[in-house]
C-alpha cells in the first residue's frame, strides 16, 4: 500500500479500534513454492497484549494451515473498514475527478500456533465477542453438551496468535478537501442516493475530528 502522509493512520489505538469494529479480515501468505494464498477469518485482539502492542487471536480451518504454511513465515493480515465512491459532482464547479474514500490496515507478523487447549479458549472468546451483543447470548460452553461438541470439532481448526511487528494503515476520508466540500459529501453519504453510505459518513466525521484535534496541538 502506497504511503501518503496526508492519510497515514499511525496511532496503534486507532488501528486496534479498526480491528475491533471490523474483525472480518483477509489473511495473505506467500508460500515457499511462490504461491499466493488468501483466506478470510474473524479475529479478536489479545486482551493480555501490552499497551502499544497489536496482537491478534484467531484460527483457520484445516487444511488452510497447510496451504498458508502457517507459522513458517510472515503473514499479511488486511483489515478493511468503511469505504465508498465519492463523486466529483459532490464538490464544486471546478474540474475534478472521482475518488474512493476508505480506511484499511496491513498488519504483518509470523503466527504462533496454539495448542488445542488454548485454541479452544480462543474459540470460546471469539464466540463471546460476537454473542455479547445479543439479548440472549449463546455461549460455546454454556452447556455440557455444547462444550463436548466444541471439544470434538476443535481438531478441525488450528488456532494462532499473531504479534504484529509492523503495520501500514491509511484513513483516506477527504481530509484534503475544503470544509464546505466535506459537508456536501457527508450530506450525500447520509442521503438516499445510489452511493449513500452512513457508515462511511460516520468514519469521515471521526477522521475530521481527529484531524482537528491533531491540528490544535497540545494545550498550553
Amino acid at each position: 500500500m502506497r504511503k501518503n502522509p496526508s492519510f497515514a493512520l499511525e496511532q496503534v489505538d486507532e488501528v486496534r479500534r479498526l480491528i475491533r469494529e471490523h474483525p472480518w479480515v483477509t489473511l495473505v501468505s506467500s508460500t515457499d513454492a511462490g504461491d499466493l494464498v488468501a483466506s478470510h477469518y474473524p479475529v479478536i485482539l489479545d486482551p493480555s497484549a501490552a499497551d502499544g502492542e497489536i496482537v491478534l487471536l484467531s484460527h483457520v480451518g484445516r487444511p488452510d494451515e497447510q496451504l498458508h504454511e502457517l507459522g513458517w513465515h510472515e503473514l499479511l493480515v488486511i483489515v478493511q473498514g468503511p469505504h465508498g465512491y465519492i463523486s466529483p459532482g459532490w464538490y464544486d464547479a471546478t474540474p475534478a475527478v472521482p475518488t474512493w474514500n476508505f480506511v484499511t490496515a496491513h498488519l504483518y507478523g509470523t503466527p504462533e500456533i496454539l495448542s488445542d487447549e488454548e485454541n479452544l479458549r480462543v474459540l470460546a472468546a471469539l464466540v463471546d465477542s460476537f454473542e455479547d451483543r445479543l439479548a440472549e447470548p449463546r455461549r460455546m460452553n454454556a452447556t455440557v453438551e455444547n462444550a463436548e461438541y466444541a471439544a470434538r470439532i476443535v481438531a478441525g481448526t488450528v488456532g494462532f496468535r499473531l504479534r504484529v511487528t509492523h503495520f501500514t494503515a491509511k484513513d483516506k476520508m477527504s481530509q484534503n478537501k475544503p470544509a464546505d466540500t466535506v459537508t456536501r459529501i457527508l450530506g450525500e453519504l447520509d442521503g438516499d442516493g445510489p452511493y449513500a453510505n452512513p457508515a462511511l459518513a460516520e468514519r469521515m466525521r471521526r477522521a475530521r475530528e481527529r484531524t482537528a484535534t491533531d491540528n490544535a496541538g497540545p494545550a498550553e
